[in-house]
């Protein structure tokens, strides 16, 4: 895995290893970067792996990791360090660059010296790419987390990859006929296992007590949570805030993450004159007592895999909106457990005001929450068949 921040995917890891039967396995873990909130989170019976050596002259500038290489006398590292540079000026498509610059990337990455039974590229891109070319395993299996379409990625250089897998896991029915539908040649190889989930464990860190004055009984109280990137589609958010504030609704809106787009989101909230309504509260460690306090929980993503914030969200029966990205179905069914808009800040100010406004609405909802039952500890199984006991 990349490394342990706090995000859907690194979060669901943490869940696999939580459940993991180690009277029968034995894990190591490798992280590119020995970092993020969810490390002290790994069980104790992870063996946690150095850091690959050279992985940090690509996560730092061009000069200062040239100049390290060459004083170490390092010259094949200092000349893929440098071709990379070409791809990373050029390369318009963030997702594309970075499976591009794994053919130099991998040249400074040594293999893996232990023999495994499996190995597992837990991400797209570089965890997948490791996992085939530099790890000696009797099996080999590939994670997506999200849906392949719309991660922008070259297909065509996953294909060789794919091809060297013995299996690709998915974590939802729409991601799961998305990978079938792009690579119809390894349709055998895809398999479904949802993210896992421990209702038990949620509820009870819901109990937490919130120190910070994030929540007043006077406001319409808001939680969206999900990195400060475009995928996330928070400027929606910010947009319907306005909206909502411009009809007369008291509003508090919490957003739990951060990102590249900090910035870019502070601005926007700025220029509409939010900054006492829309809040970026950044990472919490704890993110249940801020869903189980609010009153609205909101999705407003442009894609997902499948979001484990809504999971989430469900387990503690809050009323959520989400916007109709193309898995959003796996989750919601509209009107039933939730409600889903169309993808723009009108329509979600518009259904967040029939949840304020429609009592009956609302406690519908929360009713068949309640009935749902989420935890799905025995999603295990889905691994353990493929990779036996």
């Amino acid at each position: 895995m990349n490394n342990l921040n706090c995000g859907g995917a690194e979060k669901a890891l943490i869940s696999l290893l939580e459940t993991i039967d180690y009277s029968q396995y034995s894990v190591d873990l490798l992280l590119f970067k020995k970092e993020g909130l969810f490390l002290s989170k790994v069980p104790k019976e992870v063996n946690i792996l150095d850091e690959p050596e050279n992985y940090k002259y690509f996560d730092m500038s061009t000069k200062k990791a040239v100049y390290e290489l060459l004083k170490k006398r390092d010259f094949k590292n200092a000349i893929a360090r440098l071709l990379s540079v070409y791809i990373f000026k050029t390369e318009k498509i963030k997702s594309v660059m970075e499976q591009r610059v794994w053919k130099y990337l991998s040249i400074s990455l040594k293999e893996i010296d232990t023999e495994y039974d499996v190995a597992i590229g837990y991400l797209e891109k570089n965890p997948v790419y490791f996992c085939v070319d530099k790890v000696n395993a009797r099996q080999k299996i590939g994670w997506i987390h999200n849906d392949y379409e719309k991660l922008e990625m070259n297909k065509y250089i996953d294909n060789k990859y794919f091809n060297k897998l013995d299996y690709v896991f998915t974590v939802s029915d729409e991601c799961l006929n998305v990978l079938k539908r792009t690579f119809p040649q390894y349709t055998d190889k895809f398999k479904l296992m949802h993210n896992i989930i421990s209702q038990n464990t949620i509820k009870k860190l819901s109990l937490e007590k919130i120190s910070d004055l994030s929540f007043s009984n006077k406001n319409i109280n808001i939680v969206s949570v999900g990195r400060l990137n475009y995928q996330k589609g928070f400027e929606l958010a910010i947009e319907a805030c306005a909206t909502l504030k411009e009809r007369g609704y008291k509003i508090r809106w919490n957003i739990l993450g951060d990102g590249e787009e900090r910035s870019k989101l502070e601005c926007l909230i700025k220029k509409l004159k939010l900054e006492n309504e829309f809040k970026l509260l950044g990472i919490k460690e704890n993110p249940y007592p801020y869903i189980a306090n609010s009153d609205i929980y909101v999705q407003p993503s442009r894609f997902e895999g499948k979001s484990i914030a809504i999971d989430e969200a469900k387990i503690l029966n809050k009323p959520i909106v989400v916007t109709n990205f193309s898995t959003s179905k796996d989750q919601i069914v509209n009107g039933f457990n939730g409600l889903i808009c169309d993808m723009n800040s009108k329509a979600l100010a518009k259904e967040i005001e029939r949840l304020i406004n429609d009592k009956n609405l609302k406690d519908k909802l929360i009713n068949n929450l309640s009935k749902e039952s989420l935890g799905n500890e025995y999603e295990i199984r889905c691994l353990y068949d493929v990779i036996g006991v």
